[in-house]
């Protein structure tokens, strides 16, 4: 009886793929879900490395530009109406603003400095905006992959159990084969899931780090344009 179980067992092809093709439509519909949820975390995670990065160069060059003693007006003439860069449209901001705080004889409008302060918050704002978008997805797969994964296992082991129940045999080669592919959407649960946790902690922390150096800038930018107003 062993024999004959052992070698029922070894006939059996328990590859992925296989596995896959033999669960229930329920299960396979589970896992389709969770590989395009693991599918499109990669693609966010992948597109965020990318625009973090260029935003910390832009950040990089535009502070080199800002520090070098170049007059302000001369620098906002460079950047131009259309800046590229994400420094660059906080600056472009202020200085707008500080432009149109001019009156025509050259004095102050009332509240220049408040109305500066709010349209460099206004594009940080918008930066903030652009750096977490999809972020929230990457946080959803980690938190309810795993779930998923597992309503699908235990919707595989319930049919598994059934064929146990209608063919009345319990003989281990019967077993396994359901119980592994139910199993597999635990796996692929666990798959999605632990990259987007583990990315979206760290996506998260170079967002905020990002944005500091934003409002660090913006508020060293708005302390000089104070003493100005002073003066």
């Amino acid at each position: 009886m062993e024999t004959d179980t052992l070698a029922m067992a070894q006939e059996i092809d328990f590859s992925l793929l296989a596995l896959f093709a033999r669960a229930t439509l329920t299960v396979k519909v589970v896992m389709i879900m969770l590989m395009v949820m693991s599918f499109w975390s990669w693609a966010i995670i992948i597109q965020k490395h990318i625009m973090f990065r260029k935003a910390r160069g832009e950040a990089t060059v535009f502070d080199r530009a800002f520090w070098s003693g170049e007059p302000l007006d001369e620098l906002f003439e460079k950047i131009g109406p259309d800046p590229q860069g994400q420094s660059e449209k906080i600056f472009a901001a202020g200085m707008l603003e500080w432009r149109r705080s001019h009156k025509q004889d050259g004095g102050l409008i009332a509240g220049a400095q408040a109305r500066i302060d709010r349209a460099m918050d206004v594009a940080i704002n918008r930066e903030s905006e652009r750096l977490n978008n999809g972020l929230s997805f990457l946080a959803t797969t980690g938190s309810t992959a795993p779930f998923i994964g597992l309503f699908g296992t235990v919707w595989g082991i319930k049919h598994s159990f059934e064929q146990i129940a209608i063919s009345q045999n319990t003989n281990l080669a019967v077993v396994a084969p359901g119980i592994a592919e139910a199993l597999l959407a635990t796996g692929v649960g666990l798959i999605a899931a632990i990259p987007a946790v583990v990315f979206y902690n760290k996506l998260n922390s170079d967002s905020e780090r990002i944005l500091g150096g934003y409002e660090g800038f913006a508020d060293e930018f708005a302390t000089i344009l104070s003493r100005q107003l002073d003066a």
